[in-house]
């Protein structure tokens, strides 16, 4: 708003220098941009960013299953921790515990794993990840949290844009402006010492 007032501020005003003119016209089309520009480059990056991680959660999925595993015992280091927000929203605490299960090829297969079950208990059912060889595998990115970290790419962009806009705004006022006191140091040069009365026989 302030670039459309500074446009229409400076049309018929008497005052006005061509540079003025020329910077409320850079002000315009900058701020014309700036609402066109930003938001359909945050749109683009995110949507680029969200059809790539889901492309990679489709993937992981594909290379992972989940097995019921038998826990064995807590782990000696059992550890509490709050699951990886870089693959699921789920915020659940994780328990390390030693279980053991069966591959699909029916072979036995034990390790430490880690699980969200509350209930980790010898004996007791939880549910783990696992690649298909039967090996203990990372818990593979889920779509909502893909979505996610698209919507924060996209908005990082935006905010780029609108940086390098306002940044390019600036440079080529900055440059106007000092174009305008060239002009005036060598108007003033050219006027002399005298203040204007060389000739006049003062």
């Amino acid at each position: 708003m302030r670039a459309l007032s500074g446009v229409w501020r400076w049309r018929h005003n008497p005052l006005r220098r061509a540079t003025d003119r020329h910077e409320a016209w850079v002000a315009l089309v900058a701020f014309v941009t700036l609402v066109l520009a930003a938001p359909a480059s945050g749109w683009l990056s995110g949507s680029r960013v969200d059809g790539a991680l889901q492309e990679s959660v489709r993937a992981q999925q594909a290379r992972t299953r989940l097995t019921t595993a038998v826990v064995v015992r807590r782990s000696a280091a059992s550890q509490h921790f709050v699951a990886d927000p870089e693959v699921s929203t789920d915020r659940a605490a994780m328990t390390t515990v030693l279980a053991r299960w069966h591959a699909p090829d029916g072979t036995a297969r034990s390790a430490t794993v880690t699980t969200s079950s509350r209930n980790t208990a010898p004996g007791a059912r939880v549910r783990i990840w696992t690649d298909p060889e039967g090996h203990p595998a990372l818990r593979p990115m889920d779509a909502p949290t893909a979505h996610t970290h698209a919507v924060l790419a996209g908005l990082g962009a935006t905010m780029l844009t609108a940086l390098l806009i306002e940044a390019g705004r600036r440079l080529i006022v900055w440059r106007m402006v000092r174009q305008r006191y060239e002009r005036l140091d060598r108007a003033w040069a050219k006027a002399g010492p005298d203040w204007g009365r060389t000739g006049t026989g003062s």
